[in-house]
């Protein structure tokens, strides 16, 4: 594999001249070039908001009952799914010229979309809003709906503002913003919950907040950095060439992102419209704490990757870098996430009190289904990169179709449990193709993705066997879980003492 006289690993060639100036100002030490370095530089600059959140919901599951965490569940969504397409795909296309002002148009076109899509989302909301309250089988949704609007606008021109912060390679920006968000949202959530009147109300106002505050923190360091670019580059007749040479993210690849977001948020649907909100509540939580230390390293990896993979297509290096970021994912997500498999309900019920044990019950269903996701997700920026539009829509069409039959036959049962137990085997499936699809297009054998993760497996075994063995015996639920903590801890100081590749991407990191 060349990885650079350097060393630096996962490295690929810098970026053409006629990026913004503010990243050409950032790019002058070559370690900066470096994908490893990136990835670490935007995780890192998170972890602040990744561990207030995560300190937060032990606070926020005795502040707000399982059906405030539902109802909140449903308003995101409802968000998410217009969210998606909030900048009609073409937020993706900044991303691809070689001209700066070329993507400064196409950020223009993004903005304009999401001032159309926000528009047509008042009267819909409006015209509609009974028939999605009775759909969803919850009247407290109802009163909430009034705040999807500006939701999908401050999120729509984040998504552009990001892309445009991914293009420009200034991570630390976004960094920020989510430190500045996740504080904002969680102390409006927690300030709100402490007066006991505002419900489900709480949780929602927070987000929004949350988001908000990233929205303008990002784009504020955008425009500092970058107005001269902006102003002296954007017009309308570009922003018309940008719409045409790119309509196909509009036209083709809208569609199979709006077909993934519904079938993501598809369990909080159902789960309502065939149980209740607490149960939503439930999913919602087990699901949001079993993601995000998932998104913690896999977000990162997914903001950087894309870029990466683009210029590594061109240059012939794609192979390598794909096949070095499957392995650093399956090394970093696999053990944590079947000792979860294993103590998940006494993970909830130490932590958040025996109220929310179900949560943790859930989380154990899905964590298998959530590591296949984690060591996919990033990988999907490959099909768009090599220009495979119809398979993201066809991928994504039999995806929703997977886990629609599933929910809707463990809601015909009757059974929460069997509900996400079918949509956990069947999201395996799904992605688990998806990851060797990606894999495949990037010119990587399926025999040395499979051998990747064998291997790690058998890394887990003997500590799996050890903590089945203790649960068998019924040793103390704190105990346990302090134990599988502690095997986890250990598990990566052993990795990043034994492993080559992990020794090199720290090692690159100090140097």
């Amino acid at each position: 594999m060349d990885f650079s006289s350097k060393g630096n690993f996962f490295k690929v060639p810098e970026m053409d001249e006629g990026t913004a100036d503010a990243a050409e100002k950032k790019s002058d030490n070559s370690k900066k070039e470096s994908f490893v370095f990136d990835v670490i530089t935007l995780a890192g600059g998170t972890t602040f908001a990744q561990i207030l959140t995560i300190l937060a919901a032990p606070v926020l599951t005795r502040l707000y009952g399982p059906d405030d965490f539902g109802v909140w569940a449903l308003y995101l969504s409802i968000t998410s799914i217009i969210s998606v397409i909030a900048c009609m795909r073409y937020e993706y296309s900044i991303m691809l010229p070689e001209s700066s002002e070329e993507a400064v148009n196409l950020l223009g076109l993004s903005f304009l979309a999401v001032l159309f899509v926000t528009g047509l989302t008042f009267p819909v909301i409006w015209y509609f809003k009974e028939p999605i309250v009775n759909i969803l089988n919850s009247q407290q949704i109802g009163n909430y709906l009034w705040l999807v609007p500006p939701f999908i606008f401050v999120n729509g021109l984040f998504l552009a503002l990001n892309s445009w912060n991914t293009r420009t390679k200034l991570f630390k920006r976004l960094s920020f913003a989510k430190v500045f968000s996740s504080f904002s949202s969680t102390a409006t959530q927690i300030g709100l919950g402490v007066t006991k009147k505002i419900g489900a109300g709480g949780l929602i106002v927070g987000s929004l907040a949350g988001q908000s505050i990233a929205t303008f923190v990002l784009g504020g360091q955008i425009w500092r950095d970058d107005r001269k670019l902006i102003v002296k580059s954007l017009s309308w007749e570009k922003i018309y060439e940008g719409f045409k040479k790119y309509r196909k993210f509009s036209f083709v690849d809208t569609w199979g992102a709006l077909m993934n977001s519904v079938s993501w948020q598809l369990p909080a649907f159902l789960l309502s419209a065939f149980f209740t909100p607490a149960v939503v509540g439930f999913y919602s939580l087990g699901f949001r704490l079993l993601q995000l230390p998932m998104s913690f390293i896999g977000g990162s990896i997914s903001e950087v990757f894309f870029q990466r993979a683009s210029r590594a297509f061109t240059e012939g290096t794609l192979p390598s870098l794909v096949e070095n970021v499957f392995r650093m994912l399956v090394v970093i997500g696999m053990f944590p996430i079947l000792i979860l498999t294993i103590v998940g309900g006494d993970v909830f019920t130490v932590i958040f009190g025996k109220a929310w044990t179900e949560a943790g019950i859930y989380a154990q269903i899905l964590s298998l289904w959530a590591f296949v996701w984690f060591i996919s997700s990033p990988l999907t920026a490959i099909y768009v990169v090599v220009e495979k539009y119809h398979f993201g829509f066809h991928y994504n069409l039999f995806n929703l179709i997977t886990r629609l039959l599933s929910l809707i036959i463990g809601g015909l049962l009757g059974s929460a449990r069997a509900a996400l137990i079918l949509f956990s085997l069947s999201g395996i499936a799904v992605y688990g193709y998806l990851c060797l699809k990606m894999m495949s297009y990037a010119g990587v054998k399926t025999s040395r993705a499979l051998k990747i993760v064998f291997s790690n497996f058998i890394l887990f075994v003997p500590a799996g066997a050890i903590i089945i063995a203790l649960k068998i015996i019924e040793i103390n639920q704190i105990l346990l879980v302090i134990f599988s903590g502690v095997i986890v801890c250990l598990y990566y100081l052993y990795i990043l003492k034994s492993d080559e590749q992990i020794k090199k991407i720290f090692g690159e990191f100090k140097n």
